[in-house]
């Protein structure tokens, strides 16, 4: 699988939108290598697509690449990724689920597939023309994320302990990513602990620079682990490309929203905020000043819900549970990414 063009996509798939949900679409134009059972091509052209969506509890991906090899041959490649999470348990947790189908092939040869599901671990399969019977794995994953604000890199650990034909290894991978104005980048670092299957670590770095807000150039550089799923060789990594945004991209430190962050009124001590929810049963806010932790608005009137707490000055995100299911960012107001591939409404006290 040609994993730098992986990396490429997985990075240039973020954006802001001031809704409850965002989707967003690109289009890749570069060079670089790619990996395949044979070994390793240098390719003079590849493409690569790319398509995003998300909501407030679960996020979708669909991104892959067609590259060039000698004699006229092609490496392509797909993966589609969708994972939901539940509402914050406290002090900021989630649990979630991921489902995973990737596959790749060449003009010369058949596809090679893998798909999977996982719910903190499961198992992970797939089939290949070259192993008709197909091949399975117990692949169990550990995944920590951690974004500490705006203008600050959010990290990323994630442990694999894998059982394929009788044997185990684990992979390990950090990385680190920040976002500041018009530039994206990132660098990640991975190793493998094993009796058999082993190759040494590996790192590699991304690097995004938006020209413009809806063209960006993207410069990525590093090596990967070999692929025993694939019988993919171990590997260094080099591409260069530019990319089409079909949603519009603002730089800027603080990207501009069509909607303006909430501000609450006063009522004496008190800040008050109303929304309106037509047909909800019950609504709760909960934000980043309590923990998540849901507090219940009161209905004061037709579909309108009121809640009064006590803030000091300064900036705030939240979201609306309703119905005591439904994480909702409310109508008119500004929002930004939650780091978990969803949105979180924004609250200003001046």
């Amino acid at each position: 699988m040609n994993r730098g063009v992986l990396a490429l996509l997985i990075a240039g798939t973020s954006g802001v939108a001031p809704a409850a949900a965002q989707t967003e679409g690109s289009f890749g134009v570069g060079v670089g290598t790619v990996r395949y059972s044979g070994g390793t091509s240098f390719s003079s052209a590849t493409f690569s697509p790319a398509f995003h969506a998300s909501s407030p509890r679960w996020a979708a991906d669909v991104f892959g690449s067609a590259a060039s090899l000698d004699s006229g041959r092609w490496s392509i490649q797909g993966r589609a990724d969708v994972w939901g999470a539940t509402p914050p348990l406290g002090d900021g947790f989630r649990l979630g689920a991921e489902v995973i189908l990737a596959g790749t092939t060449r003009t010369d040869s058949g596809w090679t597939t893998e798909w999977g599901f996982g719910l903190g671990a499961g198992p992970s399969g797939g089939w290949s023309s070259d192993a008709p019977g197909g091949v399975t794995a117990l692949h169990t994953r550990a995944r920590l994320w951690w974004r500490p604000g705006r203008d600050k890199p959010s990290w990323l650990l994630t442990v694999e302990p894998t059982r394929f034909e009788g044997a185990w290894f684990t992979d390990i991978t950090a990385g680190a990513t920040l976002e500041r104005g018009s530039v994206i980048a990132s660098l990640s670092t991975s190793a493998r602990f094993c009796a058999v299957y082993c190759s040494k670590a590996a790192a590699n770095a991304f690097l995004q620079v938006f020209l413009s807000p809806s063209v960006s150039l993207e410069l990525g550089g590093g090596g990967y682990l070999n692929d025993p799923y694939q019988g993919l060789p171990r590997a260094t990594l080099v591409t260069l490309g530019v990319r089409l945004h079909g949603a519009r991209r603002i730089p800027g430190d603080v990207p501009p929203v069509k909607w303006t962050p909430l501000i609450p009124a006063t009522r004496g001590d008190s800040l008050v905020v109303r929304f309106h929810m037509a047909g909800a049963r019950s609504v709760a806010i909960a934000g980043d000043w309590n923990d998540w932790r849901p507090m219940p608005l009161q209905p004061v009137g037709d579909a309108v819900w009121e809640g009064a707490f006590v803030l000091a000055r300064g900036l705030y995100h939240f979201d609306l549970l309703v119905d005591g299911a439904d994480w909702v960012v409310p109508n008119g107001v500004a929002a930004v990414p939650d780091g978990l591939g969803g949105m979180v409404a924004v609250l200003v006290v001046p």
